[in-house]
């Protein structure tokens, strides 16, 4: 048998590699290589009074290239930036994304599709997104006999809580029938 004489230098050399080789696997090209990342616009979400606004940074992009779709409660951002060469150029260093993107956004329930309006100006896309009308309380009427009477939790000034009402069955009873003596 051999002895060799530990290298500590070597050891994590050779363990930098391997864990240079694992990452490299998981994280794509590096940015000096020339393929070209994946590319995701960054979006701003902000909501005012009566509406949301996403604002899209798509520099590159032509407005015939980008499309909006409402499915259900989901809007669909989507599109493609081209990489454009010039004739006889070779592409030496690419750190810009290329390709085709696509960012969803759940709408809150009750949105109206039909009102969903959007712009598009020097690369920057809005798009602004009505909020649902609010729910608001409302009344709601009751017919007693032939007169339709509002129930609003108080007390009936005609002559009694409970004048023009029809018979309450006594605790633990049925109503008399009509005729009988009290």
């Amino acid at each position: 048998m051999a002895i060799v004489r530990w290298e500590p230098a070597r050891d994590v050399a050779s363990l930098q590699q391997d864990v240079n080789r694992v990452f490299a696997s998981f994280v794509g090209p590096s940015a000096s290589s020339t393929s070209t990342a994946r590319w995701i616009p960054p979006v701003d979400l902000e909501e005012m009074d009566e509406s949301f606004l996403l604002v899209a940074d798509l520099p590159g992009v032509a407005a015939d290239d980008v499309a909006i779709d409402v499915e259900g409660d989901v809007l669909t951002l989507s599109g493609a930036r081209v990489r454009s060469r010039r004739d006889g150029a070779e592409t030496v260093r690419s750190e810009r994304g290329y390709g085709t993107f696509e960012r969803r956004l759940t709408l809150p329930e009750g949105v109206d599709p039909e009102g969903i309006t959007a712009s598009f100006d020097r690369g920057v896309l809005e798009i602004e997104v009505p909020k649902p009308a609010k729910a608001r309380p409302r009344r709601v009427s009751i017919q007693v006999g032939s007169t339709p009477r509002t129930i609003d939790g108080g007390h009936d000034d005609s002559g009694g809580e409970d004048a023009g009402a029809p018979a309450r069955a006594p605790r633990g009873g049925s109503p008399e029938p009509a005729g009988a003596a009290a």
